[in-house]
């Protein structure tokens, strides 16, 4: 319902109308609120809105009907915060708190004759009731001021209410562009270029390693995709042929797929996607146009690999055969593999290699500590979590 009412023609035809209604209908009702009270009141046209008036829900109004003609009404409604706003300016501040329900007859004396002047400043904006009526039931547009006291600053809504039916305003349209968009097509933004996925092995993901090559199934060395917020296009490339890698075997390897189990032989899919990539509005706009860009400039950056939005690891793009692929300089996830070098104690150095306890101590009492775990490593943890990726039914 809340979209029905943002995207709808009333709501457009608000937005072409405001110029008329601030011009028309703010200066009117500054003059009359100085001229009433003397200077000392600034109104602020806060919003316009058609028969539905959300600025309106949850308060307490003093409400003025003004007869137009028989079928017409204008109204005045002033939030109770208004009401103390203004009697407060006029007649001084009260000893208790201000409270609406108890209103005095001079107090609503005051607010009624100011709005009875203020009607009569705006009559100038309606026009004629038309001759021939067939309804009893018409819409209405609901002027949302802000009243502030400028000594205190303080604000409270004051909403005047008119017949759409009686009201003409002037649509503002725009004759033509205000600045040439070329103008900004130097301009940089920063987006996200997504170069394709594939699916792999979780033997395979978890045995990557520094200086393999993953190329991407469904990628196409012509297109990739450019990804801004939630906005995503094609862009026609012209391929940087310098990336281009023959292989033999199209970066496989038999070995990798050995003595799998059933977690191994799962497919999950690896995604490739550049680090943040800077391009101007200008070549934004030819990709939008569907024109074969040059995006050089992208190719000097990093790749990262992802499964699940979790990266896996990081390299530089390549081309394989008519495929992108990533050859891999960086591997993000912890390698299945242990380093030989965590599991051997280091060397003694030879000033400390005679036997005894008192080589470590000189008082020969120091506790013996035990042995630390090098840091980073725990032998209890399995070398690779598959807790880590969420699998899709599709997947096992």
């Amino acid at each position: 319902m809340g979209n029905e009412k943002i995207n709808s023609t009333d709501y457009k035809e608000l937005y072409a109308q405001y110029n008329w209604f601030a011009n028309s209908y703010v200066p009117a009702v500054q003059s009359s609120c100085d001229e009433f009270f003397l200077p000392g009141f600034k109104f602020i046209l806060l919003g316009i809105s058609k028969n539905i008036n959300t600025l309106m829900d949850k308060e307490a109004y003093f409400v003025t009907k003004i007869r137009i003609d028989k079928l017409h009404d204008m109204f005045f409604r002033s939030s109770e915060e208004a009401v103390a706003l203004i009697l407060d300016k006029i007649l001084g501040k009260p000893n208790s708190r201000f409270n609406l329900n108890k209103l005095t007859d001079l107090e609503a004396k005051i607010i009624t004759s100011f709005n009875d002047f203020m009607f009569n400043s705006l009559s100038q904006f309606l026009i004629p009731s038309p001759p021939v009526l067939k309804r009893t039931n018409f819409d209405v547009v609901h002027l949302t001021f802000l009243i502030k006291d400028v000594d205190n600053g303080k604000v409270a809504k004051f909403i005047i209410t008119l017949p759409e039916e009686l009201l003409n305003p002037d649509v503002v349209t725009s004759q033509s562009d205000k600045f040439d968009y070329g103008d900004f097509s130097t301009s940089v933004i920063d987006v996200a270029v997504k170069i394709g996925t594939t699916r792999f092995k979780l033997i395979d993901v978890k045995n990557i390693e520094i200086d393999d090559i993953v190329v991407f199934d469904d990628s196409d060395i012509k297109h990739m995709v450019l990804k801004f917020k939630d906005y995503e296009t094609d862009i026609n490339l012209n391929p940087n042929l310098g990336l281009v890698m023959p292989v033999d075997n199209d970066g496989g390897n038999e070995d990798m797929a050995d003595n799998t189990n059933l977690w191994d032989s799962i497919e999950v899919e690896m995604s490739a996607q550049f680090d943040t990539v800077k391009i101007t509005l200008g070549e934004l706009k030819n990709i939008e146009k569907g024109l074969v860009v040059d995006l050089t400039s992208i190719y000097d950056n990093k790749v990262t690999l992802s499964v699940e939005n979790k990266p896996i690891a990081r390299g530089e793009l390549v081309i394989v055969n008519d495929r992108y692929g990533v050859k891999i300089d960086e591997v993000i996830a912890p390698s299945p593999k242990s380093d030989e070098s965590q599991n051997t104690l280091p060397e003694q150095n030879d000033d400390f290699a005679n036997e005894g306890e008192d080589t470590f101590a000189d008082d020969g009492n120091m506790p013996e500590q035990p042995m630390q775990q090098p840091e980073g490593q725990n032998p209890d943890e399995d070398e690779f979590d598959y807790s880590d990726f969420e699998l899709e039914d599709e997947d096992i």
